[in-house]
Parts: C-alpha cells; structure tokens; sequence
C-alpha cells in the first residue's frame, strides 16, 4: 500500500468521477426504488397480514424498500468498480494501477461508502418490519441490541457495515494491482452474509434456495458493477477500451448462465408451478426472468455489434447500448427488492424436524448404500469440482492441440480429486453430514486429508501456465500473468511456509471442535458452506509445497517435507483418542433436537467420528509419505544423471572444484617462492 499513487488523476478529474458515479447511484437508486415500491403495492399489500403482524407504516414499509434497493445497486457499483480496475484495464509494467483503474477505485470506493450507509441503515428497518412497528420506535440502542440477535437478516446487514467500511478505507490508499485484487475478493465476501439470510434460509429445500441465491447475487453484481464501470471508462474515452470491452463480454456471458441457472433453481424451490400465475411472489418471478432475458438479447447485440466496433476505435454504440442495458438493469434490481420483500406462497403440508433444519429429510440410517447412492447435488462444491474438472481437460486438450504432452498420472489424479470433492457434499455422505457426526467427519477428512493430496498432484498451476499463452512483450497482462502474480505474492509465500501451513492445517482440528465454535456453527447452512471450504482450502496449503508438482513460492527442502509431514502424524492421531475418550458430546443440542431415531446414542456417534479420524487421517499420510520418498528419489536420481552427463562432458562440479583447489595452492606456492627470493633492495654492496 502507499498513501497516493505515483501519477494519480488531477482533483477536478476525480471529483467529476465520484460525482458523475454519486448521481448514478442516486438516479438509478430512485427509478429501482420506485419500481419496487409500486411492485410492491400491486402484489404484496397483504404480506403483514398473512405473517399475522400489524401494518408498520407507510414510512418503514418505502424506507426499507428504498434502503435495500440502495444497498445493493451500490454493493454492486463497488464490486464492479473493483473487478474493472483490476481485471479488465491494465497495469503499469511497475505493478501500480493506470490512470483508468484509479477512477475506477475511487469510484468504487463512493460506493462502499453508500454502501456502508444504506447496510447500517437496513438494521433498524429490518428490525421494525420482522415485529410490525414503525422504524421510529425501535431506534433505541437498546431495543435494537436485544433484537438484532433473534433477527438472522438484521445480523447479516450489520456484519456487512464493517466490510464496505473497510473497502471504503482501503480505496484511499491501496495503489497497486495486487491489492486491489485483494479488495475485490473482499468485496465479494460482503456480499455473503445478505445471500445468507431472507425467504431462502428457511422452509423446505433451503440448501437448495441459499446456495443458487449465492450465486446468483455474486453473478449480478459482477454483471451490473462491470457494465456501469465499463459505461463510465467509454463516456470518458479512456485507454484500452476495447481490451476491457472484449473481457467485459465474456465476464458477462458467465454471469448470466450462472443467473439464470440459480434463478431457475431458487424459483422452483420456493415456488410450485401451479403458483406462477396466481400468486403476487410468481408474477415477480415472471418479471424477473422476463428482465433476464431482455438482458440476455442486449448482452448477445452488445457482443455481435459493439465488440467489433469499439475495436475497430468507435465506442459510440457501446455506450448507446450500455445505456439501455444499464436502464433494463436498474429496472431489474427494483423487481427483485420487491420480489426479496415479498414471502413466497406458503408450503402445502407441515415440515419435519430434520426438514425445517436441514432443509430435506432422511430416509433412515446412513447404510453404505445410501452414503453411495443417495444424492443431493451440492450447487456451489458440487458445481466447482465438475467445472475444475473440466477446466482442467480443457487444458490438456489445449496441451495436445501444439503438440505437447502431459502426463496421465497427473490427470487421473486431479480427476479423483474433484471425484473426492463431489462425493464429499454430493453424495450420501454430504447428505448425512450435517445431521451426524461421524458422517461429519467422514466428509471433513475426505476434503482435508484426500481430496487436497490428489488435487495437488494433478498440478493444476504447471498445466495452466503451459496451456494459457503469455501476453507477450509490451502486451497488457492477461491470466497467466494474473496466475503467476498470485503464485508469488507475499501472502502465498506466507500461507506456504511449512511453519505456518502445518499450523493452520493441525490446528483447525483443535480450534474448530474443542473451543465450542463447532457448536455454534452446526445449525448454521452458511457455517457448513464455510467449513467445507476451510478444510479444502487448509489442506491444499499443507499438500502443495509437500507433494505438490506446482512451483510453489516457499517450497521447503526435501528433508523439511518429510519433517512436516511427520509432525502432522501425532497430532491427527492425538485429536482421533480425544474424540473417542470425550464424555460430553459435542454439539449436543443440535443432535438432539433432530430426533433422529436411529442415533440416539450421540457419545456413541461422536467416539465412531473420532476413530474415523484417526484412522482415515493416518492412511493418506502414509500415501503421502510414499509419495514424498518416491519423489526424492526421482530428484537424486535427476541429480545423478545431470552430473554424469557433465562427467561426459569434461565437467563436474566435485571435479572443477577439485581443480580449482589445485590452481589455488599452486598460486599460493609461486607466491611463496616469489616472495623468498632476495630483491635487488636487499643485494650486498660491492667490497
């Protein structure tokens, strides 16, 4: 970070920016707000009643429209302020933004700052619209501390303050690419805990609902926030339009799969068909999807006619067409604040135990068939590994096409990996997963122990580097250059040290199930989301440097490795005896309160979930260990090879040094004998 860049824009240029966006946001805010609001009178006039609460007043019913519709148009210019300065213009060759990615962050941090605002907002709106009061009358502190707690969407808007406040702050400093890539994971991370929470978190199939509703909040602010950047840098004529126009398009062409894949999928959850039409939730379904698809026709002419025309240097059609999407979208983000404000049709029959916590029911006890065969497709790892899978195929092909060769070996082992991955939250066992703890464990030692080992032996990296070609000399970066900056970044080669990657892969063990945060994340869908991620992500950090065939920014010594993974022994072995000698039961609540009849003894199923661990955590280390051997060998016998090839030759380095030896004691004793001669100095005189 740096306090400013080394040529930032003049202040009347940034001040034109951040105004320019200011009245952006303001206009667009208002024409969504008011669709919203008008939506919402012809189709949810009797919410409150249905939900059996009084009616909280025609202030907290607009304000809250108006504040959510703000907080997410401008959640979205931030995010996609960020991905516009840091993927679709291009750096200096010195690291630092260009002038273009600047605007571009500063105006995504006037962004984060409304966004901060209208988040901090939402709480006491939320609070006085969930008890049917008007929002004045919940604005003490304390009143809004005592319900903030029992109110998981008024939690979530508050855990998003600190995050926008921080990408606000982080805006006025950070100069560089990488960071401002940083900042824009971060804001993507913003956007979660509101994904997490409203009409998708309950009922019936809500795994379902809340994983296609991540997706499709993430895919519509990449598509919004870039497009409204992307009209900005074309109104301001600014460098490289048509290299951030071309990135932009297929950005775009992504988003909007994934949005109308989730969109389906959240819809039919929470929607039977025969309520399409005769409910106010399915006619704003229908407005929505009817938005995406208007959307979809502007995204095809923007790529078939605007493309080749910003190229060929005329960016007036982009901007006539960026105009109208942006109005199509603004349009569409007021349908959908009415539609997240409008509760679905009530679910026929009443939900199970299990059902209303988990989301879908079980069959019986978790038998080896059913931890095979019963699936339930998880939308966000289950999609990830078939699409690494893919990918990775992708660019063997690729690999092929010029004539190169890639190894089998390493191709069968990413594909188990992504196997492992999918059985892990897709099969029975990420069914019985969250209801048992010894399936539990089964899943975490899959994604911690086997699936990072596999993954990490298929290096991914190695093959993408080959199969991405370079952007050439004085050609802006492109993602085989954005690769190689993340392999080497500093906080790579932090995670990457066998001190601090054996910390973090050990210590999760200890920290996760006997500090009680397991506890208090067990009932939590978005708690398992995370924790299936933490056990992916730690053991790959572990596995990469250890076995990994990629280049890795810290890559120990041979001898290290095998230290790291000996120390990691004891340690898996000495939490399995802990699981299995506890006498209280972690989580204890969460278990009982399933009822599940085949699992009533819970100390039972917890010492099963400890002797798991400690036998399916020792069996892939032992692979590993053989792994590690076996590639010490190759690398001695590679070494050997080398120097025999330079014996061949005449050279060695035992050899050379040997002789250099030799020349230098052979300069030592002429300078000796040189130096014992009698100078003429020192000759006698004559008698």
């Amino acid at each position: 970070m740096s306090a400013a860049p080394t040529s930032a824009p003049p202040a009347p240029a940034r001040r034109a920016a951040d105004t320019g966006l200011t009245s952006l946001m303001l206009v667009g805010g208002l024409l969504a707000a008011a669709v919203a609001a008008a939506l919402l009178t012809m189709t949810g006039a009797d919410r409150y009643l249905l939900q059996g609460l009084p009616d909280p007043g025609s202030l907290t019913r607009t304000g809250m429209t108006a504040v959510r519709v703000l907080a997410e148009l401008s959640s979205a210019l931030c995010v996609g302020g960020l991905l516009f300065a840091a993927f679709l213009v291009p750096q200096r060759d010195t690291g630092l933004l260009s002038v273009d990615g600047y605007r571009a962050l500063r105006g995504a941090g006037v962004a984060a700052v409304v966004w901060a605002m209208s988040a901090l907002l939402s709480v006491p709106f939320v609070v006085a619209d969930a008890v049917g009061r008007p929002v004045t009358a919940v604005l003490d502190a304390q009143v809004l501390f005592d319900l903030v707690g029992a109110l998981p969407q008024a939690g979530a808007w508050l855990l998003t303050v600190p995050v926008a406040l921080a990408v606000a702050i982080a805006t006025r400093v950070v100069v560089s690419w990488s960071w401002t890539a940083v900042l824009f994971l971060v804001s993507i991370a913003g956007l979660l805990p509101i994904a997490m929470t409203g009409h998708s978190s309950s009922g019936g199939q809500h795994d379902l609902a809340t994983n296609s509703l991540l997706l499709h909040l993430v895919a519509a602010a990449l598509w919004v926030g870039g497009l409204v950047a992307l009209l900005a840098h074309a109104r301001r004529r600014g460098a490289h339009l048509g290299l951030a126009t071309a990135r932009f398009s297929v950005v775009a062409l992504v988003c909007w799969i994934v949005m109308a894949a989730s969109g389906v999928i959240n819809a039919l959850v929470r929607l039977p068909l025969s309520d399409l039409l005769t409910s106010g939730y399915g006619l704003l379904v229908l407005a929505k999807t009817a938005g995406l698809l208007v959307l979809g026709l502007f995204g095809h002419l923007h790529r078939r006619q605007s493309v080749p025309r910003v190229r060929a240097g005329s960016p007036a059609a982009l901007v006539r067409f960026a105009a109208v999407e942006v109005l199509v979208m603004f349009l569409t983000i007021g349908v959908a604040a009415a539609l997240a404000r409008t509760p679905p049709p009530p679910a026929t029959g009443e939900l199970g135990r299990v059902e209303a916590v988990l989301g879908y029911d079980l069959d019986g006890p978790p038998t080896l068939w059913r931890l095979l065969f019963d699936w339930r497709f998880d939308i966000v790892f289950g999609s990830a590994a078939l699409l690494l899978a893919v990918a990775y195929l992708l660019g063997v092909r690729s690999m092929r096409a010029r004539g190169h060769r890639w190894p089998v070996g390493r191709t069968v082992a990413w594909l188990l990996g992504c196997l492992t991955v999918l059985m892990a939250t897709s099969s029975g066992i990420g069914r019985y997963a969250p209801a048992m703890f010894s399936v539990h464990m089964q899943s975490h030692m899959l994604l911690s122990m086997l699936a990072p080992v596999l993954l990490a032996m298929g290096g991914p990296v190695t093959l993408a580097l080959r199969a991405l070609r370079p952007a050439g000399r004085g050609a802006p970066p492109g993602p085989r250059e954005w690769l190689l900056a993340a392999v080497h970044s500093p906080v790579a080669r932090l995670l990457t040290r066998p001190v601090v990657a054996l910390a973090i892969f050990v210590g999760s063990f200890y920290l996760l199930y006997l500090s009680g945060l397991f506890d208090a994340a067990v009932e939590r869908h978005w708690a398992h989301l995370a924790m299936n991620a933490h056990f992916l992500l730690a053991g790959y950090l572990f596995y990469w440097p250890v076995v990994g065939i990629d280049p890795a920014p810290a890559r120990p010594p041979h001898i290290v490795r095998l230290g790291m993974v000996f120390a990691s022994l004891p340690f898996h072995a000495f939490f399995g005896v802990i699981l299995m000698s506890m006498q209280t039961v972690i989580a204890a609540p969460f278990y009982r309160g399933l009822g599940l009849p085949w699992a009533t003894d819970l100390l039972a199923d917890q010492r099963l979930g400890g002797g798991i661990a400690w036998a399916t955590g020792e069996l892939p280390l032992v692979v590993v260990m053989i792994a590690l051997l076996a590639q010490w060998a190759r690398a001695d016998d590679r070494e050997a090879r080398r120097q025999d090839r330079k014996m061949d030759d005449g050279h060695s380095d035992d050899h050379e040094a040997y002789n250099a030896m030799l020349r230098d004691l052979a300069r030592r004793g002429r300078g000796e004998q040189a130096s014992s001669r009698p100078s003429a100095d020192h000759r006698h005189p004559r008698s």
